[in-house]
């Protein structure tokens, strides 16, 4: 017998929101577009890493992440979530992702993360490489890279395509494709924070769909 039961409030929370209708023909210009965001996003990601050492030895030593320090690296990956929703990890959105690490609370992709108020000595020594693994390998086969000296797509980019080529033909993005597109990216994200040490919570082996963080799902009981 299947009844809803209640999804455990997750700490990291994903939500989107896809824009209708979209252009058929902007898709292509994307990735010229969005070439300034990858200039600052490759620096950020820099102050990213050694805000991260700093917070790591913080943790250690006093079980507190820096709020503002936490603040920043927060704020770097919403812009980075802006800014692959509207090119190509999802193309869910033809506005262009505005230059801030702030909130933005009106563009259609959003990302939040409660702030810790007490992180573990014990876990921060180990979450980020050997805990997180299993996370690495599944999310490799999501986002795609090297290996082996070749580059391989991931599934994101490629589905993400089909539904670029989809909408240009017949002027819509398929809903289901757009909730699963959403759901890896929902995956992928809640590994960033893990992996980053900006919560203890261990990501779940689920894929949650859909542009809205769930509530409740189906269990058979």
């Amino acid at each position: 017998m299947w009844s809803l039961v209640k999804v455990p409030d997750n700490p990291v929370r994903v939500n989107a929101r896809l824009d209708d209708p979209l252009s058929r023909w902007l898709w292509p210009a994307k990735w010229i577009l969005a070439v300034p965001h990858y200039v600052l996003l490759f620096l950020l990601w820099i102050a990213f890493t050694v805000v991260s050492v700093i917070a790591f030895f913080a943790i250690l030593l006093a079980e507190r992440y820096p709020r503002t320090l936490f603040d920043f690296n927060l704020g770097v990956l919403r812009w980075t979530w802006r800014v692959a929703y509207y090119s190509y990890g999802a193309l869910g959105t033809d506005r262009y992702p505005p230059f801030s690490l702030g909130e933005e609370p009106q563009y259609p992709a959003r990302l939040d993360i409660a702030y810790p108020e007490r992180l573990s000595r014990g876990l921060v020594l180990v979450k980020w490489w050997l805990l997180a693994t299993p996370h690495y390998v599944v999310i490799g086969f999501f986002l795609g890279g090297p290996r082996l000296g070749v580059w391989y797509g991931g599934l994101i980019p490629v589905l993400t395509i089909i539904a670029a080529v989809t909408l240009a033909f017949t002027g819509r993005y398929p809903k289901d494709l757009y909730d699963l597109v959403l759901g890896l990216n929902r995956w992928a994200l809640r590994v960033a924070a893990y992996a980053t040490l900006m919560t203890d919570s261990y990501p779940p082996f689920r894929l949650d769909v859909g542009g809205s963080e769930p509530t409740h799902r189906e269990d058979r009981s």
